[in-house]
């Protein structure tokens, strides 16, 4: 039977409890352990594929096509779980599940309620989590904090199976803030009345981890563990961090935070092996050189809009070329208030255009794409990225000023960009194109120099392609398609013919790079870089 970590905070949000979550689930399979790992959230949408990145950070999408709450790109980067649609259970899809449930007639003519409905819904998915995945640990992340009406259901869930997994079985972590006032002093009294909070509902923490910006002291973990009602040794530190999230596993093993919960678990003498991110660490304090590259979008976008991106290519910059990367983010909507965009890119080794949304920055994205081009600046275009390449190519040198995306304008000459349906002869749907799927390279292309392979699975996030019937045109201009869709035969990528490096891809793959193993495509292209550096 699998043993579960439930993992709860209280004080205020954005506290790292997802990367915290993340670096324990890592803490477990270096030692030896099969895990599994969720987010349950309090929010009543489905799942987070609606939501605004700048409420909720990015939307990351899993092989198996949910668009899930960022957290769970955190567990990815972290660990080596494999993620899907089960692995983020919100409100909306437990109260979903449960009117299904009474309006198909399987409660009987009951009343439904709260306890035990929605509670045993819950707690069905987060058990059948371990039945189904066979793993020897499940760790579970309750968004939210204590005290939240939103987090009650959630919250009687964990004291449930608290009480019916017993000791050794079910242990809860409580990450909560510990703040610096004026003088240097740790304060206790935050934690002390989340964890007050916590115990109001039946659930008394097996460990704390104390949110603050430095270590705090033998003395301090005495008194907060007298008032939480813990022992000393179950009082861990989770500090800000000097260079990267990727320490925070090797902060935890220092201080024993593995051993505390290998002990409570009864799990036995095991060990975990962190040589994997000491070396990483090590490589991100030491860097041999540095490059600079420019991420474009729009002008409030936050760095959790993009952070499979950014991360992506910290990957690679370390675990490849042992190098630091600054990314300088550049505001498009600036962009369209010039004729000229050198300046903003002066000091710039290459550019990356991510995906983005809607027609604010347009303008300015174009330009990018156009200096890029034009100056021989190696350049990665993400989704909109690519197909913004094509429209480009089209405005400038086809001179089709009128050149656009149906998701733009849709009284255009030339759709360049357009919804499947809207195609001459096509036959797909308009839907959200999600998830992992099969993507065709052409042999004589440089994808195919990075990949070495003739077929690779790619995860999306698309609903507007290129239209075809325009493919010759651009080839005559020095645009080429180096991947179509194995699928539909939609265009996946292309490349400029006379350029050192100029790429532009359909798909996704920020979502499968990881720490240790970089995504090829942003190995390559920070290669290119350091290439055009010399």
């Amino acid at each position: 039977m699998s043993k579960y970590i439930l993992v709860t905070s209280g004080v205020c949000s954005s506290l790292g409890k997802g990367v915290a979550t993340s670096a324990i689930g890592s803490l477990l399979e270096s030692a030896g352990l099969k895990i599994a790992i969720m987010k349950c959230d309090p929010y009543i949408n489905i799942d987070a594929g609606t939501i605004s990145p700048y409420q909720h950070g990015e939307v990351y999408v899993t092989e198996d096509g949910a668009e899930t709450d960022s957290d769970l790109g955190n567990y990815s980067r972290f660990t080596t779980v494999s993620l899907s649609n089960e692995n983020l259970v919100t409100i909306g899809k437990v109260y979903d599940a449960v009117i299904r449930n009474e309006r198909a007639g399987r409660y009987n003519g009951r009343t439904v309620q709260v306890i035990p409905h929605v509670t045993d819904e819950i707690k069905r998915r987060i058990i059948s989590m371990g039945t189904r995945t066979d793993a020897d640990v499940v760790i579970v992340e309750i968004g939210g904090t204590v005290g939240d009406i939103e987090s009650i259901p959630f919250l009687e869930v964990a004291r449930q199976l608290s009480h019916e997994l017993g000791k050794g079985n079910c242990i809860t972590i409580h990450l909560a803030l510990v703040p610096t006032i004026i003088g240097g002093e740790h304060k206790s009294k935050p934690m002390q009345q989340s964890v007050k909070k916590l115990q109001e509902t039946g659930i008394q923490p097996d460990i704390l981890l104390c949110r603050s910006d430095r270590m705090i002291d033998e003395d301090m973990r005495k008194k907060i563990a007298m008032f939480c009602n813990v022992g000393v040794g179950s009082v861990f530190t989770s500090t800000d961090l000097e260079y990267s999230i990727y320490e925070l596993p090797i902060l935890f093993n220092e201080q024993g935070l593995d051993r505390k919960i290998f002990d409570k678990l009864n799990l036995g003498d095991i060990k975990s092996d962190i040589k994997p991110w000491v070396d990483f660490v090590s490589k991100v304090k030491s860097p041999s050189r540095k490059i600079t590259v420019a991420m474009v979008g729009k002008k409030d976008y936050l760095d959790d809009c993009f952070k499979s991106v950014r991360e992506s290519l910290f990957h690679a910059a370390v675990t490849s070329f042992n190098a630091e990367i600054e990314v300088r983010k550049i505001d498009a909507e600036s962009l369209e208030e010039t004729k000229d965009v050198a300046p903003y890119y002066k000091n710039v080794d290459a550019i990356i255009i991510p995906g983005n949304y809607g027609q604010r920055g347009f303008l300015g994205l174009l330009q990018t794409v156009k200096y890029a081009r034009e100056n021989l600046v190696p350049f990665l275009g993400i989704d909109l990225g690519m197909q913004l390449m094509a429209i480009e190519s089209a405005r400038s040198l086809l001179l089709w000023k009128d050149a656009d995306s149906t998701e733009f304008m849709q009284n255009t000459e030339h759709p360049i960009i357009s919804l499947p349906e809207e195609q001459s002869g096509s036959v797909s749907a308009g839907i959200m194109k999600l998830g992992a799927s099969s993507v065709a390279i052409e042999r004589d292309s440089k994808l195919y120099e990075i990949f070495m392979k003739e077929t690779v699975i790619e995860r999306h996030r698309s609903k507007y392609t290129f239209d075809k019937r325009y493919t010759d045109d651009l080839a005559t201009q020095g645009l080429l398609i180096s991947a179509r869709s194995k699928d539909d035969g939609q265009v996946e990528a292309f490349e400029w013919k006379n350029h050192p490096w100029g790429i532009g891809v359909q798909f996704h793959p920020e979502f499968i790079s990881r720490p240790t193993k970089p995504h090829p495509l942003f190995v390559s292209f920070i290669g290119a870089a350091f290439d055009s550096k010399k």
